[in-house]
């Protein structure tokens, strides 16, 4: 019998799903354009994909489908919300990728974190003219609030490292999306239209986004003709071109020199500021394979990214803390009074403690139990703490309650998006990349068609924790702190559950509160990620969604001491969770950012292709 090595397999998955993409035949079964699949909710084998968007869920589905792994699906979806969810991920932009293998049984990351010209300085967003900053939205529609940009580089790595198709493979699906174009929703004309005026100072972002002046109609085809010949050249000269060719003159050329229309459509009242991010910036990137972090909860093992991402570190020392208490014994209230409370908690050690330069012992030990008991004794089951809370002393001694000096609260931006997959053989991907704010910096790459970031903004733009060290404050080359918080659960080396939200800091609590849900409440994964949500991030009121503000637990938790004030929407996650007989289940939201798109490859075990 003919032994076949692993790499022989990947080299023949590869040049048969390469021929079936390439095919009418592709094309026809897996429409591209076609959003009446829509589904939050699938399950069944072979494979499982949710993203927030419909047209990127039939990609990967159809990767998966014709043989290839949850890599390749993942980077070929990603690539396609660059062109169909274009003001929240691109290659523009930066994020975390979360990988399990189930050959070797073991979680990867990739830390493709935007990172800071060389030229950046501590005051970098204060106003040299007052020595105040600048406000948030002076600083974001700028050159100085870019990032060099990590997505470009986190694909083909990804794919090198894991994936069986090449990046020029991978991107074919999108760039037929892009060329061929894709359906308006309300969701991406409202964004069009919240960004009316920032969008509209730049020729390039508004012939693109803005037609005629105004946002485009809903169920309309939007086309964008030079992202594909942008992705066209990634596919034929390889990420370099980005980093170091022709792209990289025409990023930086945008960031020195932002192009503003000479006459612009709509108002803005502050000045558009260059940045200083040179083609020297651009080469000297890298993305970096930290290992992830790693906390058990309920006999499970919770995996996440480490630095600058705070997201794995918070979520893991917040379930640490509730993991001293027994949340599935109590009531409703108690259990949202618990995790609200050790989600504020983490938050004040994470705004002290957590940052790019932070050391990774630092960073393990506000992960060890000992920690996460003396944090825990501060939770009274009759009184919610007054907020903020101070934070805790990580130094290995752990004496009842021990506290820092207070420092103050900190929240970012709230646009980036995710998406989950799984693959027939067991490999996970959970992945979370962002432009920032919603439309990034607003200034789309003349002739390339995709939005530069505002990344840097995340930075905190002058020193917030009083007499103690900021570990968030801009440096030259540093990654600004995220809160992305891409998630896997294993339970004896195998996968049980993977989930991941955008946000801003509000994934944590995302994250955070969908585990609870699932793991302490009972819930399926749909109902977890359904709920009404509540995000306290150390700050004196608690945001909370309308219909968790009409729940009669808000009410109860009102007499407790919490205080609520309105938001929205929060997060918008997706999930898949491993099920009994190789079954699997992908979920995404319902309603949140006008509902995500679940599928399987197969929904039931007889339907072989």
């Amino acid at each position: 019998m003919k032994v076949r090595t692993r790499a022989a397999v990947a080299v023949s998955t590869a040049a048969t799903l390469l021929a079936t993409l390439t095919t009418p035949a592709f094309a026809e079964s897996d429409d591209i354009s076609r959003t009446d699949r829509k589904s939050p909710v699938a399950t069944g084998f072979g494979g499982a994909v949710a993203t927030v968007d419909a047209d990127a869920t039939q990609v990967a589905i159809g990767v998966l489908r014709h043989g290839g792994n949850a890599v390749d699906a993942a980077v070929a979806a990603a690539a396609t919300l660059g062109v169909t969810e274009p003001f929240s991920a691109g290659i523009g932009g930066g994020g975390f990728f979360v990988y399990y293998d189930a050959r070797t049984r073991s979680v990867h990351t990739i830390d493709g974190r935007e990172t800071a010209p060389a030229s950046t300085r501590p005051d970098v967003f204060v106003n040299p003219a007052t020595g105040k900053p600048y406000e948030f939205a002076e600083a974001r529609v700028s050159g100085l609030s870019v990032g060099v940009p990590g997505t470009p580089l986190t694909w083909q790595s990804a794919l090198r490292r894991w994936g069986t198709l090449s990046l020029a493979d991978a991107l074919r699906p999108a760039i037929r999306v892009a060329d061929r174009g894709f359906v308006v929703d309300q969701t991406f004309a409202s964004q069009v239209g919240d960004n009316r005026d920032a969008f509209g100072q730049f020729p390039a972002t508004s012939a693109l986004y803005l037609p005629g002046g105004q946002p485009p109609a809903v169920g309309s085809v939007l086309r964008n003709p030079d992202l594909a010949r942008t992705y066209g050249l990634l596919a034929r000269d390889g990420v370099n071109v980005l980093y170091r060719g022709q792209l990289a003159g025409e990023i930086a050329d945008t960031v020195q020199h932002p192009p503003v229309a000479s006459q612009p459509t709509g108002t803005w009242a502050f000045p558009i500021r260059p940045g200083t991010m040179t083609r020297s910036d651009l080469a000297a990137y890298t993305v970096r394979f930290p290992e992830p972090t790693h906390v058990t909860y309920r006999g499970m093992d919770v995996y996440s990214m480490p630095t600058p991402s705070s997201g794995g570190s918070t979520v893991g020392e917040a379930l640490n803390i509730l993991g001293t208490f027994d949340v599935a014994g109590m009531s409703p209230t108690q259990a949202l009074h618990h995790y609200l409370e050790a989600s504020a908690l983490a938050f004040a050690d994470r705004n002290r403690y957590v940052g790019d330069d932070t050391p990774r012992s630092t960073v393990d030990e506000l992960l060890t139990t000992g920690f996460a008991k003396e944090r825990a004794c501060l939770i009274d089951p009759a009184h919610a703490l007054a907020k903020p809370v101070a934070p805790g002393i990580p130094d290995g001694s752990y004496p009842p309650c021990a506290v820092a000096a207070a420092g103050q609260p900190n929240t970012q931006g709230t646009h980036t998006t995710n998406l989950t997959v799984a693959d027939r053989w067991g490999n996970v991907v959970e992945y979370t990349l962002t432009i920032e704010q919603t439309g990034g910096n607003a200034m789309v790459v003349p002739g390339r068609g995709f939005l530069l970031n505002n990344e840097l903004t995340d930075f905190n733009f002058v020193p917030g924790q009083g007499s103690a060290p900021d570990p968030n404050l801009p440096a030259p080359g540093k990654r600004p702190r995220s809160s992305m918080a891409p998630t896997i659960l294993l339970r004896d080396g195998r996968p049980v559950l993977a989930v991941g939200s955008p946000g801003g800091s509000t994934i944590i609590t995302t994250v955070l509160q969908i585990l609870v849900n699932r793991l302490d409440r009972r819930m399926s994964l749909p109902a977890a990620i359904a709920a009404p949500r509540a995000t306290q991030r150390n700050t004196a009121t608690v945001q909370a969604e309308p219909a968790f503000l009409s729940s009669p637990e808000a009410a109860a938790l009102t007499g407790l001491g919490h205080s609520f004030v309105t938001n929205p929407e929060i997060g918008a996650a997706t999930g898949v969770e491993f099920l009994r007989g190789g079954r699997l289940l992908a979920a995404a939201e319902p309603t949140r950012r006008g509902g995500g798109a679940a599928a399987v490859v197969r929904p039931r075990d007889d339907d072989r292709e």
